[in-house]
């Protein structure tokens, strides 16, 4: 997968599902699976999601940019509805959500959510906050923290039966907890997670990319020139 160098890219171009620049940028479909029901943490939650029914987004459509300072991640994924979760609404209560994830080390797991001095880090969308990211630190199911949560940008619309969200961060950031730090010209792994709310998907309840690179997808970031 490759993030594309657009030169003067403004942040506020870049985090628009809807700006012209994203008609140049290629994209990649990747496809999902939900995660095993044998690792969610509770007897009571592996009953009500027995292994099979986890994961109803099966792929989801990615392409990359960045200006050398910010990154940007262009997210396109078909769902017939847009659930935030409010009350009253007709779904379960659980919003629609998206997160990219990375190591923050060479050797960190994906699948278990990093591990002890192995920390991966997540930059998250979620539809019953459209405006405002998250940013996680985890080592190990179970670890995550949210730390310094305004460093990601997010911008999302639900239209014609699809989600079209845009989540953002500097390349490099400095945080109270390791976090993915990202050059021109680099590689890092990244993983892709959706969970769809209707279906009563949060946490660990999700569907997300499994890579070829020990679990990883690679991002070749183009170089400044």
């Amino acid at each position: 997968m490759r993030a594309l160098f657009v030169r003067n890219a403004r942040l506020q171009v870049l985090l628009d599902p809807d700006a012209e620049l994203w008609r140049s940028v290629p994209a990649e479909v990747i496809a999902l699976s939900g995660t095993p029901s044998a690792l969610q943490p509770t007897a009571a939650v592996r009953a009500a999601f027995p292994e099979g029914s986890i994961g109803a987004i099966k792929a989801v459509t990615v392409a990359v940019a960045h200006n050398g300072s910010d990154i940007a991640f262009r997210l396109q994924w078909q769902d017939a509805s847009a659930d935030t979760g409010a009350e009253g609404q007709d779904d379960t209560g659980f919003p629609d959500a998206a997160a990219l994830l990375f190591p923050t080390g060479a050797k960190a797991p994906l699948m278990s959510m990093g591990a002890p001095g192995l920390p991966v880090n997540a930059w998250y969308w979620r539809a019953d906050e459209p405006d405002r990211g998250r940013q996680v630190s985890a080592e190990g199911l179970g670890s995550s923290e949210t730390v310094d949560r305004d460093l990601v940008k997010v911008q999302g619309a639900h239209r014609n039966g699809e989600w079209h969200v845009v989540i953002a961060r500097a390349m490099q950031a400095t945080a109270s907890r390791p976090v993915a730090q990202l050059g021109g010209g680099g590689r890092i792994g990244v993983s892709f997670a959706i969970w769809e709310g209707s279906r009563g998907e949060r946490a660990g309840i999700k569907a997300f990319a499994l890579g070829p690179h020990e679990g990883w997808h690679e991002l070749v970031l183009d170089g400044i020139a």
